[in-house]
């Protein structure tokens, strides 16, 4: 147990810490608690021993440790009250009508990332519930094309479609209209059965290269709910933060934002508490220096996480912050977009 003093003294720390990113002396501290230099000295010197601070090899001065963020964050922290200018800002988002769900999470995560200078991430992907109601596609050169699915919760999917060989605009626009004719209220989780099972039999009846085209939207289309949407913002962030003066250190970091398997683990596993979770250095699957933040979504046929990546010197109450109001908003617009 620690006492009052130290509680406050930790939380001193932390707080300015996270602000400056410079140790903390004991000097500076003293006319905050009330107390002599050595006081707090003695007091710092006794809650690093119990390892919620450290020191540093360039100055006098402590730092958090994992374990002082952890206790920080437990018991410590109170969630910052969000700003006026900050609130705008998301209200601007989610009064939005013309966004579907998808776009108006990743804007306001967008918002939040840069307001806090970390990185922002949405892993979305696509329930059951959502059923196709259109797809068109967008010729990009003679063998490639942009393939867009339309669900009828305003989800949209997009697919690179590639041709093994040119194939004539006029066969891939009746590849196109067979395929809405006959898979136009299918679950998207379905589409690839359906493409297989009832359009690759009467497709040859319709187009004359039609394996070259069965293929190609086959291979685009199988599979949705295996494919994880990703949208990553600013991971360049991390370059200023100035506990990352390492090039090589920064390069490998950012390696990691660039990973879509490395990202892909940050997906929220606690799908039932809808709870914000906390990530401090090892106890997250990214990096052991960094921290994340996350938490699940649920709404009008979509799921997925977002979340915020940044140094364990993070602005934690900022953070939980606008996370929550995010997530109230996804919550009230669940019926309306």
């Amino acid at each position: 147990m620690l006492s009052n003093r130290q509680i406050e003294l930790l939380k001193l720390i932390i707080e300015d810490y996270i602000k400056t990113a410079r140790p903390v002396s004991s000097k500076s501290l003293c006319d905050l608690l009330n107390c002599s230099s050595a006081t707090i000295r003695n007091e710092m010197s006794e809650l690093e021993q119990l390892g919620l601070l450290e020191k540093t090899h360039t100055s006098s001065g402590r730092i958090p440790s994992e374990k002082g963020y952890r206790y920080y964050v437990d018991n410590i922290m109170k969630p910052k009250e969000l700003t006026g200018d900050d609130m705008l800002k998301l209200q601007t988002i989610f009064k939005n009508n013309s966004l579907v769900i998808s776009d108006t999470i990743i804007k306001s995560m967008e918002i939040i990332s840069d307001l806090t200078h970390y990185t922002s991430i949405v892993l979305g992907t696509t329930a059951k519930e959502n059923k196709v109601t259109k797809v068109e596609v967008v010729p990009l050169d003679e063998y490639h094309l942009i393939g867009i699915v339309i669900t009828d919760k305003g989800h949209v999917e997009h697919r690179n479609i590639v041709l093994e060989e040119v194939v004539p605009l006029e066969e891939i626009k009746q590849t196109v209209e067979l395929i809405n004719r006959l898979i136009i209220g299918t679950p998207i989780d379905e589409v690839s059965s359906k493409l297989e099972f009832e359009i690759k039999p009467i497709i040859p009846q319709y187009v004359h290269q039609h394996e070259v085209l069965f293929n190609a939207f086959y291979n685009a289309f199988n599979d949705f709910t295996s494919n994880q949407s990703v949208n990553l913002h600013k991971p360049s962030n991390i370059l200023m933060e100035p506990e990352f003066n390492d090039v090589d250190r920064v390069k490998q970091i950012i390696s990691k934002f660039d990973d879509k398997n490395t990202i892909s683990k940050i997906t929220s596993n606690e799908q039932e508490d809808g709870e914000i979770k906390i990530y401090i250095g090892s106890e997250n699957e990214f990096d052991d220096e960094m921290t994340v933040i996350k938490t699940n979504y649920k709404a009008n046929g979509e799921e997925g996480t977002i979340a915020l990546v940044g140094p364990k010197r993070m602005d934690y109450d900022r953070v939980i912050t606008l996370l929550n109001y995010i997530k109230e908003n996804i919550d009230e617009t669940k019926g309306g977009k």
